[in-house]
């Protein structure tokens, strides 16, 4: 739920949270849509109520790419996006059906420049992105395919069936048929 999203973190009170949730907009997702595309400005933020989606990137010959998924109860942005005010470099597919929490990004600076606490909550989601890079960088460069999905598995259980076998393998950066020797060897 979004209330227990924002007050994980601790910042605000159940007042603020409350004042702060009625801005955003309940949007149902359709399975393969996409909520921003590569080469598009992003100026919103979502809230991934339920569902999953991923983030993935196109070569000019069309190859795709992915980077990273999105699972429920998380924030969801083409982050360099949209900070810069730049196209997006990547794309971001729901993979099923979902429903997400949508706050545009003028809501968010007119809030910032109400309340301080959203400052600070701004920097600390900022800080989990980069948390977040880091530990994919240093993933990508030393772990096996096996710990990378090991790792899926332990911290998305419910939502890893979900995920396409050639998203899985492209996230991984595997064949399919590497990915299915995987899956052989790993008991649930």
């Amino acid at each position: 739920m979004i209330e227990d999203y924002f007050k994980s973190y601790k910042i605000f009170t159940d007042t603020e949270i409350q004042n702060f949730i009625k801005h955003f907009e309940v949007k149902q997702v359709k399975k393969n849509d996409f909520f921003v595309k590569q080469g598009a400005t992003c100026n919103k933020v979502a809230y991934v109520n339920n569902g999953v989606f991923r983030s993935f990137t196109s070569s000019q010959n069309g190859e795709n790419t992915s980077c990273c998924f999105r699972f429920p109860h998380k924030l969801m942005t083409a982050y360099s996006a949209f900070i810069s005010n730049n196209t997006s470099q990547e794309s971001i597919q729901a993979i099923c059906d979902a429903e997400i929490l949508v706050i545009d990004k003028n809501k968010l600076e007119e809030l910032g420049k109400e309340n301080y606490k959203w400052l600070l909550f701004s920097k600390t989601i900022a800080e989990e992105e980069y948390l977040e890079l880091e530990q994919r960088i240093f993933q990508l460069q030393s772990k096996s395919a096996l710990q990378k999905y090991n790792q899926l598995l332990l911290d998305q259980p419910e939502y890893i069936q979900q995920i396409p076998l050639h998203y899985l393998a492209s996230y991984l950066g595997i064949t399919q048929r590497h990915l299915s020797r995987i899956r052989k060897e790993v008991t649930f």
